[in-house]
């Protein structure tokens, strides 16, 4: 798609409001769908990035099913994906409640563990269940090539993931499989380079094992991602250690099939044009202050290099809920509208209502280019979490 064109009339969405495309999606997925079918690698929706489950019948025709943090994605993963469409509902967390496990064994049918001391705390309870999930560990390679410290896995005293020196061999007959995830945004280079620590440190115990999952972090559907080299990372390990490998991507899943739309509400000036949206980086797109990064504007360019230079803020008390700083061909007026790019991950899933911001609505484009609203807002919504 050109960078500055929309499948669907942006004056005629309410604001703010979140758009995806199941067009832009069906890309991604047919991707995806490529390297499984080349490798038979199984790829599931990592759901902490993209949980918009109206879109789980499309996403269903592709993957093998979903990964969950927590009871609550495990429910919606079970109640979207595999009870409907007879996916895989796997789970990690870094520590378990014991009272969510009866709840969590009636629908996930693979568990990963991020200690062996949880593994031995929570295997004995499966196995009284009758249930029979099957059970992983988290390793740690304690390598990564990461520059966000906040998405490092594995820095020094990092609490994600079992190491080497915490391994214990004994626990191997309660495994059917190994689970590391080092990558963020990353490529199949990376994926390579992090490969050598876990066969060095864990090469002798994948033998053995029924599959091993190469966690998420995988940029698989962005320009440039050398896919060749994915496949025969996949091929490889599958051949050398005869197990299953999984894939669990959020990002690759929905990148770039979605859009905040935005109304700017007031312009002003103090040293610089200033620009008030509807729309928040604090509570809509929080990534844009954690990461931190600048998000993309359909018909804007970096600054000084358009006419006219606007800071775009929101309408929060908080100071630095500032956007960031965008050119623009004309000068901008009230009522005008903005359309920030990528705005299908980690966007929903992070939202708040910080000042009481309203949350911006959940819109569909269809393949049959209708626009479906899927959810809207109101101050109930705000109310209700208080």
């Amino acid at each position: 798609m050109p960078e500055n064109t929309v499948n669907f009339d942006i004056n005629s969405l309410p604001t703010p409001c979140y758009i995806t495309d199941e067009e832009l999606l069906l890309k991604n997925l047919e991707i995806l769908d490529d390297v499984r079918r080349k490798t038979g690698a199984k790829i599931l929706l990592a759901q902490k990035c993209f949980s918009m489950y109206s879109c789980y019948p499309l996403i269903a025709k592709y993957l093998d099913g979903t990964t969950a943090s927590g009871l609550y994605e495990a429910k919606l993963g079970f109640e979207e994906m595999a009870k409907p469409f007879g996916r895989e509902n796997h789970v990690f967390s870094p520590a378990y409640d014991p009272a969510d496990m009866p709840e969590l064994l009636e629908i996930c049918d693979h568990f990963v563990f991020n200690s062996v001391s949880q593994l031995k705390r929570f295997v004995p309870m499966i196995e009284k269940s009758g249930k029979r999930p099957q059970v992983g560990l988290r390793i740690n390679p304690e390598y990564s090539e990461q520059d966000s410290a906040i998405y490092d896995p594995c820095a020094p005293g990092s609490r994600l993931g079992t190491t080497l020196a915490n391994f214990d061999p004994d626990c191997l007959s309660m495994l059917d499989g190994l689970h590391f995830h080092t990558l963020c945004e990353q490529g199949a280079e990376a994926l390579a380079n992090t490969l050598v620590h876990v066969e060095e440190k864990f090469g002798g115990y994948i033998k053995g094992m029924k599959w091993l999952n190469f966690g998420g972090g995988h940029h698989i559907t962005k320009v440039g991602y050398n896919i060749p080299l994915l496949i025969s990372e996949i091929e490889r390990v599958q051949q050398k250690y005869g197990v299953q490998v999984y894939l669990e991507p959020g990002e690759a899943v929905a990148l770039n099939a979605g859009f905040l739309v935005s109304t700017v509400l007031e312009t002003s000036k103090n040293g610089i044009d200033i620009a008030i949206l509807d729309a928040s980086a604090a509570c809509h797109m929080p990534d844009v202050l954690e990461m931190p990064y600048r998000p993309m504007i359909i018909g804007a360019g970096e600054p000084n290099e358009k006419a006219h230079i606007y800071r775009l803020g929101s309408a929060t008390c908080l100071s630095g809920d500032i956007i960031g700083d965008y050119s623009f061909d004309k000068p901008l007026n009230v009522g005008d509208r903005l359309v920030f790019c990528d705005m299908a991950i980690y966007s929903m899933v992070k939202n708040n209502t910080f000042n009481g911001m309203k949350l911006p609505s959940i819109l569909l484009r269809r393949l049959d280019g209708t626009v479906e609203t899927v959810r809207s807002f109101s101050y109930e919504d705000f109310k209700s979490r208080l």
